[in-house]
């Protein structure tokens, strides 16, 4: 199965290299002399708009001066270091500052290096290419951490990461944001008749299905035979919309093994914004409570149907 399919971050992208200084002048020099190494070069002059890029570009590596105006960079690396999104970005110290101290406090702080200025290029170039090597590394490999081993799907730990982040943005910014939890009708009776290694084909082909659906929509494993979608920016009716065609391209599936066997599955939508007349204030959560609900809906008015009316709250 190819992993390129459901993880846009392991499409390969020009790694970036985000520089922190406030002289225009260490700009253009780095720009001038990176331009033909494969990677993007993006600069701020200052400490607040180098934190921002930072979180905003997530580069493979930050080139920071120690003396910034207005703000000293072992602040502005303590602050890149505190913010979990910016906490495993590669940091390399740039200073015309030489002294043992400075190197150690910038190590101490989480820094991986330290050029001195005035750069030797070939130096910093190859400095740069191993730092980009390590990192693309240990991002892959904290992905494959969260992927499910079997549908190749995101899995329940990265699920629980990616919808808290959705549904804080979807919140500050009153954006849309819908949620499908789904699972497959009788699994346990395809187990227990057909075997657990046809279980498992069963469950592989249902994610590449979940797969199909948008680019922007995050299918992930929950857990057994249930399965999560996060759908970002869209309303309870689109999302019914991309349930509904995943609900019919299962159930047309046809099996090569056993030609006359029928599968469905059942499924149920919540949605921030419809949550909002409800006592108190949404939370994820209680999106997933919800979605759950309407599941359960599905599952009690006789499987393979898509519910986004929730069965009543049990207070």
């Amino acid at each position: 199965m190819n992993l390129s399919a459901f993880m846009p971050e392991f499409r390969s992208r020009t790694p970036r290299v985000l520089v922190i200084d406030d002289s225009e002048l260490i700009h253009r020099l780095l720009r001038t002399r990176l331009q033909l190494e494969q990677m993007e070069i993006h600069c701020a002059a200052d400490a607040k708009a180098g934190h921002e890029l930072a979180r905003t570009l997530q580069p493979e590596v930050i080139l920071l001066d120690i003396d910034l105006d207005g703000t000293d960079g072992f602040e502005l690396l303590a602050r890149l270091k505190e913010d979990a999104a910016t906490h495993d970005i590669a940091v390399i110290f740039i200073s015309a500052n030489c002294e043992t101290m400075d190197r150690v406090r910038c190590l101490d702080l989480g820094a991986i290096d330290f050029i001195a200025k005035p750069f030797e290029i070939a130096e910093l170039k190859a400095r740069l290419r191993s730092a980009i090597r390590i990192q693309t590394l240990l991002r892959m490999l904290a992905q494959r951490a969260q992927l499910d081993g079997l549908t190749a799907l995101w899995n329940r730990s990265y699920f629980e990461q990616r919808l808290n982040a959705e549904f804080s943005e979807a919140r500050r910014h009153g954006r849309a944001l819908s949620l499908v939890m789904c699972d497959i009708d009788h699994f346990k009776s395809v187990n227990d008749r057909y075997g657990h290694p046809f279980g498992d084909e069963v469950l592989a082909q249902f994610a590449q299905i979940l797969g199909t659906s948008r680019a922007s929509d995050v299918p992930c494993r929950y857990g057994g035979e249930e399965f999560g979608i996060i759908l970002p920016n869209t309303v309870l009716a689109e999302a019914t919309e991309v349930a509904e065609r995943i609900r019919a391209a299962f159930e047309a599936h046809r099996w090569r093994r056993y030609p006359d066997l029928v599968l469905t599955a059942s499924f149920g939508i919540a949605e921030v914004t419809n949550m909002l007349h409800l006592t108190g204030e949404p939370t994820k959560d209680l999106l997933v409570s919800r979605a759950d609900q309407a599941l359960y809906a599905a599952k009690r008015a006789g499987r393979n149907r898509v519910s986004n009316e929730p069965l009543p709250m049990v207070a």
